[in-house]
């Protein structure tokens, strides 16, 4: 038989199937069942007995009669074997075993000393003999912890360097930024990680040492500038941010030093529960673009806006989108006492519904499919359900869209917000808040102009009847929120998962963002502090350009702008604007009791009785389907309201 064949016989590879065949045999073995490993454990001990006897007689010829050598060595394996059972020695997993399997090998023997010393001088006491020599119970106690505590990390050995092995290849090299305790916790989840996805190369730090150090057996890199040239130093892949004190400033710097250079970014959640390590392995993940915001996040006062919700019945439009179901998630932790959640997408709010039953509120929440353009269903909604406090969320919102589609945008984000506003003074409602956007000021499309409009007459009405009733009607105005239904992110994020391209209006175009929480916090804190009429505005940092965000995205999804992922520009729509403004140019501002929230002061002389009018009018106009009369009566009310890329242009007065 040729060498060839002695290696390979019937097709068979022996050298492959060796392996392969230990592999599968031995590769369960940290998840046997806990009876076997106890009694492996068993084994030792009697092992141990077995050994201990021959040391001992080895050492003396003076013995104790007391019982039996067999009954002696059969009681202290019974003693062992208890302890086992009372310390669950037998209850981790073997390939993962760590310190505190260690702790209670080493309670259950030195228990087993304990007992087995206390019972043989009780013996002595009472029968004036001994049972056991004592350095015999000393030998045999070591003896046993010794081959325990050996036995676990042979298995664990063999475990991590021969039968776990992986494709090193496949394996993405990673440098954890930081070197406390979190970073000491995340690299032993690493090392434990079953899927081995992650090879740990180093810690990184920003200090002034000029000492090598060590950690876990990596090295702890200082650096002063740089981030990407120690990772290429490390021959790593990319970085894991765990310092949950690293500013924004400097975490921005990490992350645009690493992109340049084609590093990854990964980042790691809050942790509240280091010892479950395959959840925190499950949640290393690709860094958020929402950490990119160039600003630092806004904490708002709770406590007023408790002392606002807490035992009221709360009426929330729009419940269902994506700005209304967060201000649901947020009421809902100030233990309102019933919450009305109106939407008309009927799918949505089931979703909703059935999501807070999960989450266990006990809350009487009550969901109605309701449209705010039917008058006469809101009526019977508020005589029922008597609200005190209305979060008006519902609104058409996506420009183009409404561009094509005046009706909707008058019937839904004028008509409906007047329903619901007159409803409120109706049924004396306590607080009516109002969302509304940046396209509202100088606004440049119908949607915009709708938005202007309804802000106008909640602020009229106010004046006219509301402030007479101790009715506070209140306008919260922001710019774009990260991921919205229908915002870039989600956009972008699905065209970067199709392949691309991702399609941007104008490479110039900018826009004011926020995130979800943060608008919704907004809402409320503007709900507690107003006293009426005011129109709130939010300090949101600098203005992002789009098309630096969607580079951005692209790269923090490990892919190369206008290589693997183009970037398209399709030319703006009908009635978008390069940028948006929060203030209109005859606007001021006031400041509040927060650095960040500013009170916008319109200059408007029109009376309630003058905008009632005209909305009548406009009304009119958009039930007898003549759009072009219904723009015009709106950039009658809105002077402002400039069409941009729209066949409503022509109605400018030049």
């Amino acid at each position: 038989m040729s060498e060839t064949e002695g290696k390979k016989y019937s097709g068979i590879d022996f050298k492959t199937f060796g392996k392969s065949f230990f592999t599968q045999r031995f590769s369960n073995l940290g998840y046997l069942p806990r009876w076997i490993i106890f009694t492996i454990d068993v084994g030792i001990v009697m092992l141990s007995c077995t050994l201990t006897y021959l040391i001992v007689s080895n050492l003396t010829l003076s013995f104790y009669n007391s019982f039996s050598i067999p009954v002696r060595y059969a009681f202290m394996l019974l003693v062992n074997i208890s302890c086992f059972l009372v310390f669950r020695t037998y209850a981790g997993i073997i390939r993962h075993s760590s310190f505190v399997d260690a702790l209670k090998l080493l309670f259950a023997t030195g228990t087993s000393l304990a007992i087995l010393t206390f019972v043989n001088y009780l013996h002595y006491f009472v029968f004036g003999t001994k049972i056991y020599l004592f350095p015999g119970l000393v030998v045999n106690a070591v003896i046993s912890f010794v081959m325990l505590f050996v036995y676990r990390v042979l298995v664990k050995y063999m475990f991590e360097h021969y039968l776990n092995r992986v494709d090193k290849n496949k394996q993405l090299k990673v440098v954890i930024y930081g070197s406390d305790a979190n970073a000491v916790a995340l690299a032993n989840v690493l090392a434990a990680d079953q899927l081995k996805k992650y090879r740990l190369m180093g810690f990184l730090e920003k200090r002034k040492s000029r000492v090598e150090k060590q950690m876990l057996g990596l090295p702890i890199i200082h650096y002063k500038n740089n981030t990407a040239v120690v990772l290429r130093a490390l021959k790593a892949d990319g970085i894991i941010i765990a310092d949950r004190k690293l500013s924004k400033k400097d975490k921005l710097r990490i992350v645009e030093e690493c992109l340049e250079n084609k590093f990854k970014v990964l980042t790691l959640p809050a942790v509240t529960d280091w010892e479950d390590q395959e959840q925190i392995a499950k949640s290393i993940k690709k860094f958020d673009i929402n950490d990119l915001l160039e600003r630092q996040p806004i904490a708002l006062d709770n406590l007023q806006i408790a002392s606002q919700i807490s035992g009221k019945v709360i009426l929330i439009t729009g419940a269902a989108g994506s700005i209304g179901s967060e201000i649901v998630q947020q009421v809902l932790l100030f233990n309102p006492k019933k919450v009305i959640l109106l939407d008309q997408a009927e799918s949505p709010l089931h979703d909703l519904v059935l999501n807070l039953r999960k989450n266990g509120y006990g809350i009487n929440v009550v969901p109605i499919v309701a449209d705010i353009k039917d008058e006469i269903l809101l009526h019977h909604i508020f005589e029922t359900h008597q609200p005190e406090l209305v979060y008006h969320a519902a609104a058409y919102k996506h420009v183009p869209l409404m561009e094509d589609n005046p009706y909707q945008a008058v019937m839904n984000n004028v008509i409906g917000t007047k329903n619901l506003a007159d409803c409120a003074v109706r049924f004396g409602v306590s607080r009516f808040v109002m969302v509304s956007t940046d396209k509202a000021v100088n606004p440049s499309n119908v949607m915009g102009a709708s938005k202007r409009i309804a802000e106008l007459y909640v602020q009229s009405l106010y004046f006219e009847k509301g402030k007479a009733a101790g009715i506070k009607f209140i306008t919260t105005r922001f710019g774009n929120v990260l991921g919205s239904n229908g915002s870039v992110v989600p956009l972008f994020t699905k065209q970067i998962e199709e392949g691309g391209p991702i399609t941007i209006t104008h490479p110039e175009i900018i826009r004011y963002f926020m995130t979800i929480p943060e608008a919704c916090q907004l809402v409320l804190e503007a709900g507690a502090m107003g006293n009426g009429g005011e129109i709130y505005i939010f300090d949101m940092g600098k203005p992002v350009k789009i098309i630096d965000l969607a580079k951005k995205m692209i790269q923090l999804a490990g892919l190369i702008p206008n290589k693997e992922i183009e970037i398209k520009i399709t030319g703006l729509r009908p009635g978008e604007k390069l940028y948006e403004e929060l203030l209109n140019d005859s606007s001021k501002t006031l400041p509040t009791h927060h650095d960040k929230i500013m009170i916008a002061i319109d200059a408007h002389d029109e009376s309630y009785e003058l905008i009632e009018n005209k909305i009548a009018e406009l009304k009119h106009n958009t039930l007898n389907l003549d759009m072009e009369a219904t723009v015009r009566v709106m950039k009658d009310i809105v002077p402002e309201f400039k069409s941009l890329n729209s066949n409503f242009a022509s109605l400018d007065v030049v």
